[in-house]
């Protein structure tokens, strides 16, 4: 597929190549990646772009810059005339474009260099792979500002760490550093900073080998497990694997495994 631009916005990147690779960017370097409205356009727009796109087999979450992502916006919020709306609006602008990323059937894989704080959990914890650089570091940070979480932090950090991390870390405010995160579980690899992007690209030539309808439906049936009964769920997964069993890449390797 050829390759499609950038989105209109500054504060977020968006391309996809042509292997299928979609990257989204958060691009306020100089403001710690912050999450204000441009971001949260930008973010939604990106996810939009990737719903409609053919072809789209591989997701990237990265960022500019020496941080992955600082959380909110603060200085917006400390000067926001109305804080109550400016909260509410920024929260739920992020939020719908997460929802829609969740329930995409696309393996997504993120790529965190430096802090990632806050709404920057939520980032990376919307992210089915998670490369981290030996000098990141994560911390909740919303006792520090006087706020509760938001960006799904509450519920996917604590699948992701077990409650009682995420209480350390939600609670307690405890930071942890890259190699405390992959003995977590909070990210999946750890390698040198300076080899991020190159681990990352590994990964997604990884995912690329795969059949990318198995693999993303998996990520999706995984996802969705935490939101239904058994039944339910049982009823997807039959729909799914009978649907996709009539496709050529299945029968494919089906044959070439008989």
């Amino acid at each position: 597929m050829a390759q499609m631009p950038q989105t209109t916005t500054d504060a977020v990147l968006f391309d996809i190549d042509d292997r299928g690779v979609a990257t989204i960017r958060l691009n306020r370097p100089d403001e710690g990646n912050a999450l204000d409205m441009d971001v949260a356009g930008g973010l939604a727009a990106a996810v939009d772009r990737i719903g409609t796109a053919d072809g789209v087999r591989v997701i990237v979450l990265a960022s500019s810059g020496r941080l992955f992502c600082g959380g909110g916006d603060v200085r917006g919020m400390a000067g926001a005339e109305d804080r109550e709306a400016f909260l509410s609006a920024l929260a739920g602008s992020v939020h719908e474009s997460l929802i829609a990323l969740d329930g995409l059937s696309i393996p997504v894989v993120a790529a965190v260099q430096g802090a990632a704080a806050g709404a920057g959990i939520g980032l990376l914890l919307a992210a089915d792979v998670v490369v981290a650089g030996d000098r990141s570091s994560f911390t909740a940070a919303y006792p520090g500002v006087g706020l509760s979480p938001d960006c799904g932090v509450s519920i996917n950090l604590p699948r992701a760490v077990g409650m009682r991390r995420a209480l350390r870390m939600l609670v307690r405010n405890e930071r942890i550093d890259a190699a405390t995160a992959l003995d977590w579980g909070l990210v999946d690899e750890v390698v040198e900073t300076d080899g991020l992007d190159a681990a990352v690209s590994a990964v997604v030539e990884e995912l690329l080998a795969l059949p990318t309808a198995a693999i993303g439906h998996a990520r999706r049936l995984v996802r969705a497990s935490y939101e239904r009964g058994f039944t339910a769920h049982l009823d997807d997964e039959a729909v799914t694997i009978a649907a996709l069993g009539t496709s050529q890449d299945a029968s494919a390797r089906l044959a070439r495994f008989v």
